[in-house]
């Protein structure tokens, strides 16, 4: 497969790395709903390591959209970016979620300089977070649509009351000693939700008490299409971050927003052996909302 890597730098002065992907020429095909897709990845990930998106990417080309599989800050655990300010430590460990912002606006503006008109954003995991956070507090003209593939709620109340819960304050804890003692860049290994090298200062962001990153409490605000698909074997198995997910989705008040929740019979959280089905919600939900 031929792609052109990209580089765009972010107003903080990151440089980030993608591929683009192009859509197969075939003139007698009807217009895609989006041009591209920007397409960004999960926690710890990267642009080249996305297993589901080389999975979904053919298809979609056929369909006359072009994919930019793109780096955040957040991709792969720890590396070092050199910035016009000097040296600086990134990656999934280091990154403030909220700075997605930055990097999605680098994306945007790149793609629409490359005469791309009717950008869509599809995120997986952390990646569809992103993607839903940065819309709700920091949209870009150029986007036309959202698609959230599998985005977990990061809800300190939930896995505070979870099953669990004994995990997470242990996690909290060794986090809240290092702030404490005023070393907010420590890097902490913790278990939850999963075996993690983070700083203290960047567990708390995703999953302290303020719940920043909690979908549910800022989906209704994207004014974009967008929508939302899960798996429903990550659904029963997922744990408290997906738990009554798409319920609590369903359940915002309507404010003139289309917001869609879709559902995979028995995919899991990378939708192994089940991408046809995966594509078939995205295809037939584009042309419908735009």
């Amino acid at each position: 497969m031929l792609v052109d890597l990209l580089r765009t730098t972010t107003a903080d002065g990151l440089r980030l790395d993608g591929a683009l992907h192009s859509a197969n020429p075939a003139p007698s095909r009807r217009a895609p709903a989006v041009d591209v897709l920007l397409c960004l990845h999960g926690v710890g990930s990267s642009f080249y390591g996305s297993s589901l998106f080389a999975a979904i990417t053919p298809r979609l080309m056929d369909a006359g959209i072009s994919m930019l599989w793109a780096n955040t800050r957040g991709h792969d655990s720890v590396y070092t970016s050199h910035t016009p300010s000097g040296p600086r430590r990134c990656g999934a460990a280091y990154e403030t979620v909220s700075d997605c912002r930055h990097d999605i606006a680098a994306w945007t503006d790149l793609l629409r300089q490359r005469g791309f008109e009717r950008i869509g954003i599809l995120g997986h995991s952390l990646g569809a977070i992103k993607a839903v956070y940065s819309e709700a507090y920091h949209p870009q003209t150029e986007v036309a649509c959202v698609i959230a593939i599998s985005p977990p709620r990061l809800s300190y109340s939930a896995f505070g009351n979870g099953l669990q819960s004994a995990t997470f304050f242990e996690s909290s804890l060794l986090a809240n000693q290092s702030l404490e003692q005023g070393r907010p860049d420590d890097l902490i290994e913790v278990s939850f939700p999963f075996p993690l090298l983070i700083t203290a200062a960047g567990f708390i962001d995703k999953y302290g008490p303020e719940e920043k990153y909690n979908l549910v409490k800022f989906a209704s605000r994207v004014r974009s299409p967008i929508l939302f698909i899960y798996g429903t074997r990550e659904l029963r198995h997922g744990g408290d971050a997906f738990a009554g997910v798409p319920d609590a989705l369903r359940g915002l008040p309507d404010d003139g927003q289309s917001l869609t929740v879709a559902t995979v019979p028995e995919a899991d959280h990378n939708y192994t052996g089940r991408h046809e089905q995966l594509n078939d919600e995205i295809l037939g939900w584009l042309p419908t909302q735009l």
